[in-house]
């Protein structure tokens, strides 16, 4: 006989997002460089394509950690469930 588990898990993987860098925008590079080790032109070029995935596939509390930072300098991110590929 031959038993089959369905496991549900409840930390789903998440995305952080970037949607708009708001007044300070050479901030919120500078954070997602010293953050997620991006080069400042990759930050750069990051921020003009908005929006943008700054994270993908992390655990929730570090999705909304690494939001957190560019929200308190004036931008608009947030962190959201990842798609299913």
């Amino acid at each position: 006989m031959s038993e089959s588990f369905l496991l549900i898990c409840d930390d789903q993987p998440h995305t952080a997002v970037l949607t708009d860098p708001g007044p300070r925008a050479i901030e919120v590079v500078k954070l997602l460089h010293r953050r997620i080790g991006i080069s400042l032109w990759h930050g750069k070029l990051l921020v003009g394509r908005l929006p943008a995935t700054v994270l993908e596939d992390v655990p929730e509390e570090a999705a909304v950690a690494i939001v957190a930072e560019p929200r308190r300098a004036g931008a608009d991110a947030h962190a959201e469930v990842a798609r299913s590929r």
